[in-house]
């Protein structure tokens, strides 16, 4: 029989205010600033860049508000894993969690982690990724050219950030709340600046230049993957090539519109978490899609489409603060990315440490990590977070990982909505304080766009999606060599 007070624990000390700064503060880290280019790259029109960021922000909205009815039933720290869990089965829900914790949070936060260290090094050059620290090479690529396992002063400053904030989060959920709102609060006042300045100095020529072939859609492709100096050849597409773009394109936005689900995670600390959760994620979510979208506008208001595409090292935020505000555009951007990451981290550490304390509860980890410190915290989980995640900072591969387990995290999310329908057969007379806006329409139509997204990955990046699978499946022989039989279904 599960526990009915697994949560008698925590301190219930977030409100609606706090649960939406997490939303909000953990959705928006570095992608924003860089994505960009590589949609354009796949898509090639401004029609479609925006349409690409619209789809994927109906999309998240979409999901945050079906998660609003199963957040009203099963209030309790774990959020999603505690979902699958009550859905479909343990195993199900493992599976996530196992997921969650190799890759998905964990490779989350290094990678915002890496992203800090790398615009602070806009202002103390020493930081940068380029100044290694330890380089030995480990063979050759491709293309011929040696390869290197290296360790750089960006990814020890990472994992110092990393760290420290792990650390601030085991002195108690109130800490972390006020970090998350006051970071949330700098970054949201920086980003509606960038873009009320971006409109501005909104440059007509190019915005009407921008928009001559609104949708007539290109994907630029290196023409030798061996010498980038060559530069890129761009081709038009149409039918199912455009699908593919698109599909290809969505993955940077669906991992800049992700860890939205983070509040979830920390209803055993949410007051009035049937009402607050299923709120906070519909306003945090409605506000990063209007700060997306406009900050895209603002991209093509000042930059050319070529511009956006091919900006040096996909900094797009960079190329356009530098034409918006001068020569301190520069410095200017890699503060608020700073200030951005580091909220954003804030968050992904607070909320992620929760699903691994349930998942001990129900015998699915490490019995350490289903413990409380003196403070109401889970300090274990955190800390076993913090070292996956600066793993993954050393391996250099948290890049690629994301890449592989994107699409992954979009099948969870449909499961997840699926269980709505799963739930409602099953348990009809069940207390549903707030009930999915659209059910049944938006549910299952964010079900077919999530399976459409996947498909198309399979079928036309599958380098995106196999890696991921088998990172998930690898959970399956770990959950029946490593459960004890009475929880085994």
């Amino acid at each position: 029989m599960e526990k009915e007070n697994q949560d008698s624990s925590f301190k219930r000390e977030l409100g609606l205010l706090d649960g939406t700064m997490l939303v909000v503060g953990s959705m928006i880290g570095s992608g924003i600033f860089i994505v960009s280019a590589d949609i354009t790259r796949n898509v090639g029109s401004a029609g479609w860049l925006i349409a690409v960021w619209v789809i994927t922000g109906l999309m998240t909205m979409t999901a945050a508000i079906s998660y609003g009815e199963l957040s009203g039933m099963y209030p309790k720290a774990g959020g999603q894993y505690v979902y699958l869990k009550e859905s479909y089965n343990k195993l199900i829900a493992f599976l996530y969690g196992w997921s969650f914790f190799a890759v998905i949070q964990t490779g989350t936060i290094a990678a915002v982690g890496v992203a800090f260290s790398k615009f602070a090094a806009y202002l103390i050059p020493a930081l940068s990724e380029d100044n290694k620290l330890l380089q030995i090479q480990t063979g050759l690529d491709s293309c011929n050219s040696p390869t290197y396992f290296s360790v750089s002063s960006a990814q020890i400053m990472s994992i110092a950030i990393i760290a420290l904030l792990t650390y601030s989060n085991t002195r108690g959920v109130k800490g972390g709340k006020w970090i998350q709102n006051i970071f949330t609060s700098t970054k949201l006042l920086a980003l509606f600046g960038l873009i009320i300045a971006g409109f501005v100095m909104f440059k007509p020529e190019v915005w009407n230049a921008n928009w001559t072939n609104t949708w007539m859609a290109t994907k630029a492709a290196l023409v030798d993957s061996c010498n980038p100096a060559a530069g890129f050849s761009v081709t038009p597409i149409a039918g199912t090539a455009l699908l593919g773009g698109i599909a290809a394109a969505m993955v940077g936005s669906v991992f800049s519109s992700d860890a939205w689900n983070n509040v979830t995670f920390i209803a055993g600390e949410m007051k009035n978490p049937k009402r607050n959760i299923g709120l906070s994620l519909f306003l945090g979510t409605l506000i990063v899609t209007i700060i997306y979208v406009c900050a895209n506008l603002v991209y093509l208001a000042v930059l050319p489409m070529d511009e956006i595409a091919h900006a040096t090292k996909d900094r797009v935020a960079v190329t356009a603060s530098t034409v918006i505000f001068g020569g301190m555009g520069t410095a200017l951007i890699a503060v608020m990315i700073m200030i951005s990451t580091f909220g954003c981290n804030n968050g992904l550490i607070l909320a992620g440490s929760r699903v691994y304390y349930t998942m001990a509860q129900d015998g699915l980890f490490f019995k350490s990590a289903g413990k409380l410190n003196k403070h109401g915290v889970p300090q274990w989980a955190l800390w076993a977070q913090c070292l996956v995640a600066a793993i993954l900072c050393l391996s250099g591969k948290y890049g690629d990982l994301l890449d592989m387990i994107s699409f992954v995290v979009v099948i969870f999310y449909v499961l997840t909505i699926g269980g709505i329908f799963i739930l409602r057969k099953r348990l009809p007379h069940a207390e549903r304080p707030y009930k999915a806006f659209g059910y049944p329409l938006l549910p299952a139509i964010y079900i077919v766009l999530g399976i459409s997204f996947c498909l198309l990955l399979i079928w036309f990046k599958p380098q995106f999606t196999w890696p991921g699978l088998i990172i998930v499946l690898i959970g399956i022989p770990i959950y029946y060599l490593t459960r004890p039989k009475e929880i085994v279904q």
